[in-house]
């Protein structure tokens, strides 16, 4: 049974996934690692990664992850939504600053 994900994925998104899957494969080859090797490191399927390589959208999170560190190239991962490098973001906040600051004057009660 298909995941309603392939559905509702925009054609950029199918794209991006596919091109890193196709990344994860490269250097999978250029490490010289079999796709044995990397099911036995990861612990999962070969069916399940051979979907990693095929940018398959519906393999977890946490095997993606790991097959990242697998390969080394975990590192991307720490820094990949970072709120310092998230341009949009800050746009967003640099929009929400007030046009004044203005101080609460202080009540005396009588």
């Amino acid at each position: 049974m298909r995941s309603s994900i392939h559905d509702v994925l925009p054609p950029k998104l199918r794209r991006t996934l596919r091109k890193l899957g196709q990344d994860i494969s490269i250097a999978r080859r250029k490490r010289n690692l079999t796709v044995q090797m990397m099911v036995e490191r990861l612990g999962v399927a070969k069916s399940t990664y051979l979907r990693v390589e095929k940018g398959d959208p519906t393999v977890a999170t946490g095997i993606l992850a790991m097959t990242l560190f697998v390969l080394g190239v975990d590192d991307g991962l720490t820094n990949l939504v970072d709120p310092g490098r998230d341009e949009q973001g800050l746009l967003l906040d640099a929009q929400r600053l007030p046009k004044r600051v203005r101080l609460k004057k202080e009540r005396m009660d009588p």
